[in-house]
């Protein structure tokens, strides 16, 4: 009986590879091809539970219609099916072809029985099996020598190719991605901003480049790193406004680290990030804005990608999301710019920073509302006016006399704010999200820079009103249009910074056209009226063509 059954142990043993052999295939014959026709064979009877995300298993023979019951080997195997437990079907009892089984069929659950039955032995059971069943075992083994010996030829070649690409795959734990993003840019219109001649500018090409490591340790966890080297410039129009959300700073395409952070679950509704370098708002919560797509997708403009607010978070630091309920959720996070400078004035907690909270509701999928608020030092909006950035434009309208000849020192002024923002998208349809954002900053400064100014606060406002329409034209596509004010000084008790006296508006259209799964094509245009909230100053006008393609 040993030596009989050592010939039934050369039977190859790997179930799961049957999916993938065609039967129709090995025995020469042409059928018409349809979704899913080889039938799934298992070998344990724990698979023979019932499972409500795929298929309920079969383990009776006879419950496969397609399969001729005539035949003595039918029979046999039927037998032997429901005895062991080694096969199973499609639910509505057919192997999904278009013709009875095949010997190759027929083999697979034939080697799905001798594996089985081996299982048996293996586990000191064999008074399980009969010595009945194992010769008939041994006869269909012999009938179907050749198709069983044709199948382990297939597996052992889907096991060398599985080695290969196992040891030729980048990473066992990291995924390589990329993105790359050609935008065209001009200034369309504008003569005089603040004495800047916008229309100077010249139609410019550039691109940004993005490789990106994903790598997860435990399944559940990330950790992301990303490579970027980015040329593209804003065009120079006189005012921060109309800024673009995927240009970069210094025009070189020199690469370097843009983005590391790790982030894992504390709990089942705890998340926790931890960013080393270039964390930004939407690493720590919801911007609740379907046109935040990081410069590579929706909006093109700073101001159109979120609520200003939000770019005070910048640098290094730690966020931790604490989900109350699916409906419910509180951001925490602090972000320094400068934390690996240990020189005074800097560090993680003595140089800029930004501290977030954040209550975002989402009642339903079609409904979501965000309520802000953001404690920031030394930090800026980077969109709206330039008193609206009063760091910056206290640096270029005021100096202080040099310690040594040469040009003079620009002066530095610590600020610090409070901002508060509401935050709003409601998808009325598939294909209608309405959205939009209040913000609101009390900026003050902190030093008089020895009297060189006063000390006051600044009162400042941002509004704007989005319109969503997913899938237009095509599936995957998306035109977009935003209406509002980007941040403007409403009020100002700083002797050397006026409030701004009038009001632009931020008009942008564009529409993301999706060409493949891979690449999107965005046209648009940003319209300024009264541009740095200054009626003397021309209407401008800035295109752009952004293709993002990513791998």
């Amino acid at each position: 009986m040993q030596k009989f059954w050592k010939s039934l142990l050369v039977s190859p043993a790997i179930l799961g590879a049957i999916l993938l052999v065609d039967a129709t295939a090995l025995a020469g014959e042409t059928i018409n091809t349809s979704e899913n026709t080889q039938p799934q064979l298992v070998v344990t009877p724990k698979q023979k539970v019932e499972n409500k995300n795929t298929q309920s298993q079969v383990t009776s023979v006879s419950q496969l219609s397609d399969v001729q019951p005539t035949d003595w080997a039918f029979q046999a195997l039927q037998s032997l099916v429901e005895r062991y437990g080694c096969i199973a079907g499609y639910p509505n009892g057919t192997y999904r072809g278009n013709r009875p089984m095949t010997r190759y069929e027929f083999a697979a659950g034939l080697n799905a029985c001798l594996d089985r039955v081996n299982e048996i032995i293996a586990t000191a059971t064999s008074e399980l099996v009969t010595k009945e069943d194992l010769a008939t075992l041994q006869r269909l083994q012999e009938e179907f020598s050749a198709e069983l010996a044709t199948l382990r030829g297939r597996v052992d070649t889907l096991e060398a190719r599985t080695a290969e690409l196992e040891a030729n795959q980048f990473s066992t734990t990291t995924k390589l991605t990329g993105q790359v993003v050609m935008a065209i840019t001009d200034v369309l219109g504008g003569d005089n901003v603040n004495g800047v001649d916008a229309k100077d500018n010249n139609t410019t090409l550039g691109a940004r480049a993005r490789v990106e490591l994903n790598t997860s340790f435990t399944g559940s966890d990330t950790l992301f790193t990303r490579i970027q080297a980015n040329n593209i410039l804003n065009p120079n129009i006189g005012t921060p406004e109309g800024s673009l959300s995927f240009a970069g700073e210094d025009g070189t395409t020199d690469a370097t680290l843009d983005a590391l952070w790790y982030r894992f679950s504390l709990t089942d509704s705890t998340e926790v990030i931890a960013i080393a370098n270039a964390g930004a708002a939407d690493d720590v919560t919801n911007t609740v804005n379907l046109f935040d797509g990081d410069g590579a997708f929706g909006a093109l403009s700073t101001f159109g990608t979120r609520n200003p607010i939000y770019y005070q978070m910048d640098g290094a630091g730690l966020g931790v999301t604490q989900n109350f309920s699916e409906a419910l959720a509180l951001s925490l996070a602090y972000l320094g710019s400068s934390p690996n400078d240990p020189s005074a004035d800097n560090g993680i907690f003595n140089g800029p920073y930004g501290a977030l909270a954040q209550l975002t509701f989402q009642p339903s999928d079609r409904l979501t509302v965000g309520l802000t608020y953001i404690n920031a030092y030394n930090q800026e909006l980077g969109a709206g006016s330039t008193r609206a950035n009063p760091i910056s434009f206290l640096e270029s309208e005021l100096t202080s006399p040099p310690d040594v000849p040469g040009e003079p020192e620009p002066v530095s002024v610590p600020f610090s704010s409070n901002s508060y923002g509401l935050q709003a998208s409601y998808k009325l349809s598939d294909n209608f999200v309405l959205g939009g954002w209040v913000g609101y900053t009390n900026a003050r400064n902190l030093s008089t820079q020895g009297g060189t100014i006063d000390r006051g606060k600044l009162d400042i406002w941002n509004w704007a009103v989005t319109l969503g329409f997913p899938d237009l034209g095509s599936k995957g596509s998306l035109a977009g249009i935003i209406v509002g004010m980007e941040p403007k000084v409403t009020s100002s008790s700083i002797n050397e910074i006026d409030e701004d006296e009038d009001t632009s508006y931020h008009f942008e259209a564009f529409y993301q056209y999706q060409v493949s799964e891979n690449i999107t094509i965005t046209p648009g245009v940003i319209w300024l009226t009264a541009p740095d909230h200054n009626s003397d100053n021309n209407d401008v006008i800035i295109g752009a063509l952004r293709t993002t393609f990513s791998f």
